[in-house]
C-alpha cells in the first residue's frame, strides 16, 4: 500500500518536471520559428499600409505594445 502511493507521487513527480522541460523546449522553438514583432516588421506593416512611418510613430507603437504585454 505504501509502496503504491510512493510510486504514484514519485511518477507524478517526473511527469510534472519531464512535461515542464518538453513545454520549455516547444516555446524556445516556436519563438525562434515565429520571433515577436520588432521595429523592422512594424515599418514593413505601415508601409504596407500606406502610412508613412516616422521613428517616432513607430516608437510610440513598440511602448504602446511592450505596455500591452505586460
Amino acid at each position: 500500500m505504501v509502496t503504491t502511493i510512493l510510486v504514484g507521487v514519485l511518477a507524478l513527480v517526473v511527469g510534472i518536471a519531464l512535461g515542464f522541460f518538453i513545454a520549455r523546449k516547444y516555446m524556445m522553438s516556436y519563438l525562434k520559428k515565429n520571433p515577436p514583432i520588432n521595429e523592422q516588421m512594424l515599418k514593413m506593416m505601415m508601409t504596407q499600409m500606406g502610412m508613412k512611418p516616422s521613428q517616432k510613430k513607430i516608437n510610440q507603437m513598440m511602448n504602446a505594445m511592450n505596455k500591452q504585454g505586460k
